[in-house]
């Protein structure tokens, strides 16, 4: 059959309709996503904490979350599926209090093993004895005395019988032991004051008045000097630490983390990582401050911190915040209290009257807040004990009274012993705080016995913080060791969540105080959504929805609906971060 003359006119319709459909095809495939995770469980933790099938990202970003069905129509032909099979898709997990580089430095000379008794720290010290020359300095470092079998530190005399030819600092956050050689090369004798101006006290025998070797909140005081026969890292061995660590956060499913108490070489460390695009984790900073200083320092360091680069917002490598230190803390018996703590074997507190320390007098700390806020930096203090809580939460109403803090959301940082009173006051200012479950769990036996049960009512009160609106973030205080379930205040945040719904401390047959419980769906908020808040996020991640960053991490069961204890065995299969897979269990390499 021959084919109908067509006439010149009719050519350049049909040749332009032609072009259209072919623009409109190449159109479409460029609006297709890059890939779609489909058929599994989706918890959004949206406001209506829904529940889809399917989420689709384009980019680093999340462009859509829906139905199988639905989802699936965005697919092009570059587009990735990945069937879920039934899997639970959670939102990425954020920590809210870690200290990576230090962390991931603890075991670069040699391994540190558990310590759980006096026998296994004196075991450890001995150990370091024979292998480092005499007179080279051995240093425990957060062995706290509240998670020994004996609780309590363990005495002068015990360690000059493991080590008497080298100095030993048994350290543990503020506070340290010493045995009588360390005491003696720091010049610490029956005669010593503190009259520097600064906290700290020096526990003497009331009997003979030598000191007992424990001091609490002045470890300036001791002359510690490195061991030359320490392996010595390079900046290159601290990236890749770093990075090691931070790899493993992924692989417990975290996404995001602040670093609360970042120098300025910690600092370097991260800018290195973003630069090299190796920060698997998004990092909100918390520049350090030493409110020991004057204050024109302290002002001149918040400006420098102002004036940073990375105090403009990316969602990589933020700083955003300040931390300084209020007062001590409770695995060591220097937290500031509101009533004493009373003579304690397990602290060694010998005077009735002692409430702990408090490092910042009432006027500076305002003063501090005060410069944060005006430098648009979120300001916190670590602040353990209730009166120090209480002495912040003044600070916060003072700076409120002049110009309001709604929306400023300055935080407080541990906050474990609270009360009703602190609760409202947080409510009403605005005031958010970051908690960490692991130390209910590891040291509530000791505090219980050291308080007792009803001086623990306002123990990490999640029930009352969730019941009032205020936004509570969840961490780990992640100090030492790389490993989610080995590190000093383990980071692995299925336990974390854990703790929050049983609130059930080792060594103990009851919970603590099991009217603070909060439910499933809370205890991921406080990983997720809550954290974003903290760090001024909640519009960019925390929860899977349309336009948001997509970090997401695909689990290995139904956490919403799953035995309550298998809630801790969770495993992460997969971690997504900016849309990229940052950890898969195929990858998994465990740590020894």
């Amino acid at each position: 059959m021959n084919k109908p003359h067509l006439h010149p006119r009719f050519l350049v319709p049909c040749f332009l309709l032609a072009v259209t459909s072919a623009a409109c095809a190449l159109g479409a495939e460029s609006e297709a996503v890059d890939a779609i995770y489909y058929n599994g469980k989706i918890v959004t933790v949206d406001d209506d904490f829904r529940i889809a099938e399917a989420i689709a990202v384009r980019g680093d970003r999340i462009a859509a979350v829906g139905s199988t069905q639905d989802v699936l129509k965005l697919a092009g032909s570059q587009t990735r599926r990945i069937d879920l099979e039934g899997r639970t898709v959670l939102p990425g997990l954020i920590d809210s209090h870690v200290h990576p580089t230090g962390a991931s430095m603890y075991e670069f000379d040699h391994v540190v093993p558990p310590m759980e008794t006096i026998a296994d720290v004196l075991r450890y010290i001995k150990g370091r004895a024979d292998v480092l020359e005499d007179g080279e300095w051995i240093v425990v470092s957060q062995v706290f005395i509240t998670r020994l079998r004996e609780q309590r530190f363990p005495t002068r005399q015990e360690l000059d019988s493991v080590a008497p030819r080298n100095p030993v600092m048994f350290r543990t956050g503020p506070d340290c032991a010493l045995n009588s050689l360390a005491l003696k090369l720091s010049g610490i004798d029956r005669h010593t004051t503190i009259d520097d101006g600064q906290p700290g006290k020096i526990e003497k025998d009331p009997v003979t008045g030598e000191p007992t070797g424990i001091l609490r909140s002045c470890r300036r005081l001791v002359r510690y000097e490195t061991p030359k026969s320490l392996k010595k890292p390079s900046l290159e061995d601290r990236v890749a630490q770093l990075e090691a660590l931070l790899r493993d956060y992924n692989a417990v499913g975290l996404t995001s983390i602040s670093d609360r108490s970042a120098g300025d070489s910690a600092i370097r460390l991260y800018e290195i990582l973003h630069e090299r695009n190796k920060l698997t984790c998004r990092v909100f900073l918390y520049y350090s401050i030493n409110a020991q200083q004057p204050l024109a320092a302290i002002r001149q360091r918040m400006e420098q911190a102002s004036r940073h680069p990375l105090h403009k917002y990316d969602d990589r490598l933020w700083l955003r915040g300040i931390k300084i230190f209020l007062d001590g803390g409770m695995l060591t018996g220097s937290a500031y209290m509101r009533k004493p703590w009373g003579v304690s074997r397990i602290y060694s507190i010998t005077d009735p009257n002692y409430r702990g320390l408090l490092y910042v007098p009432p006027d500076k700390l305002y003063q501090i807040a005060k410069l944060a806020l005006d430098h648009q930096l979120q300001p916190t203090a670590h602040s353990v004990g209730d009166g120090a809580v209480h002495a912040l939460i003044a600070a916060y109403e003072q700076v409120d009274r002049e110009d309001s803090i709604q929306g400023k959301r300055p935080c407080i940082t541990h906050c474990n012993f609270m009360s009703a009173e602190a609760i409202d006051k947080m409510r009403r200012l605005g005031i958010v705080a970051d908690l960490q479950p692991a130390w209910l769990l590891l040291d509530g036996a000791t505090l219980k016995k050291q308080f007792g049960e009803e001086r623990l009512a306002y123990f990490q009160p999640y029930r009352s913080l969730f019941d009032a609106g205020i936004v509570v973030g969840g961490g780990s205080d992640h100090m030492q060791r790389i490993g989610g379930m080995r590190a000093v205040n383990p980071y692995n945040p299925f336990w974390g969540m854990w703790i929050t719904l049983t609130r059930q401390p080792r060594w103990t047959d009851q919970p603590l105080h099991p009217e603070q419980r909060i439910s499933r769906r809370e205890a991921l908020r406080f990983y997720t959504i809550n954290n974003a808040y903290l760090t001024f996020e909640e519009d960019k991640k925390g929860s899977l929805e349309e336009g948001k960053l997509a970090d997401f991490i695909v689990i290995d069961r139904d956490y919403l609906n799953c035995p309550l204890e298998q809630i801790k065995e969770i495993r992460v299969l997969r971690t997504v971060v900016g849309g990229k897979t940052v950890y898969s269990k195929r990858s998994e390499r465990p740590h020894p």
